[in-house]
């Protein structure tokens, strides 16, 4: 299976567009269906036919052989793949063709001081900051003591598919797991020579099966605002909203705020997850080798 682990040999477009034709039905773009199919979803032919364009010319896409599709072509793929806002602009940022980099030397990803600051201030919010590969890099008190049970303390992706808590803390594990495997594949269009990234996908293709077939999916998806379903050891079921906001002064960077609605029984369990960890000491720093 291609788990994607050389970003500089893969065939981002093509590998993009296989996976999005495999997720639609004939039935769902208005053409006949007829007679056994031997693959997954639409036929390169019948992209090429939904694009206005040759299927000689759609399968060069897809092959990696025609670099330079123009915007009105990918309109009209995006068009026929029925994608969303967030699979249109990832689908234009593995389009453009871009001059191949000196490998890059991985770097330490720092959150500047006034930001640890911020987070230590706020005492009944859990909140952490995260580097583009998903590390966690800082967090205050309360995020610490909300994923308190957790061995890998470093990486939402490691969390969510190596570390034996995630089952049973994420109620909802599969939403939380494909959310989490498109963040990271939106983040592998922005910079898909990024080291750190690549290694963090190495790791969990040899580790996870669960992730190697997400990750094949190529769904995208950015952090914006979401509910998440928690199961807490000691405060028990917790429903939070977290809304993710970018650091100007380091846009890889992004601050993440959980808060539970007023007058809940997960508000009342976060009050208590809160007098439970209350005491002396700074927001934690984890600090991670980064591009």
């Amino acid at each position: 299976m291609d788990t994607d682990k050389d970003p500089a040999a893969e065939n981002a477009l093509g590998g993009f567009l296989r996976a999005r034709r495999a997720q639609l039905r004939p039935e769902d773009t208005g053409l006949p269906t007829s007679g056994r199919r031997r693959v997954p979803g639409l036929r390169r032919e019948e992209v090429a036919t939904l694009a206005g364009v040759s299927t000689d010319y759609y399968m060069r896409l897809e092959q990696g052989r025609e670099r330079h599709p123009s915007q009105q072509i990918l309109e009209a793929v995006a068009r026929a793949l029925q994608l969303d806002d967030e699979a249109v602009a990832h689908l234009y940022r593995v389009a453009t063709p871009t001059t191949r980099r000196t490998r890059r030397a991985p770097r330490v990803e720092r959150v500047a001081p006034h930001l640890r600051r911020l987070l230590d201030t706020w005492s009944d919010t859990p909140a952490f900051v995260l580097g583009h590969a998903l590390d966690i890099l800082a967090r205050n008190r309360l995020a610490g003591a909300l994923y308190a049970g957790f061995t890998h303390s470093d990486n939402l992706l490691r969390k969510t598919f190596l570390d034996p808590a995630a089952h049973h803390f994420y109620r909802d594990w599969d939403r939380a797991a494909e959310s989490s495997v498109a963040t990271l594949r939106r983040a592998a269009g922005i910079d898909p020579e990024d080291p750190r990234l690549w290694e963090l996908v190495g790791e969990l293709s040899m580790k996870s099966a669960e992730f190697r077939v997400l990750w094949a999916r190529h769904d995208v998806r950015g952090k914006t605002r979401e509910a998440k379903l928690f199961h807490h050891a000691q405060v028990g079921d917790l429903e939070l909203h977290y809304e993710a906001f970018t650091v100007n002064s380091a846009p890889t960077q992004q601050l993440i705020v959980y808060q539970a609605e007023p007058g809940s029984t997960s508000a009342d369990a976060l009050a208590l997850l809160g007098s439970l960890s209350a005491g002396p000491g700074p927001a934690q720093d984890s600090t991670m080798s980064a591009d």
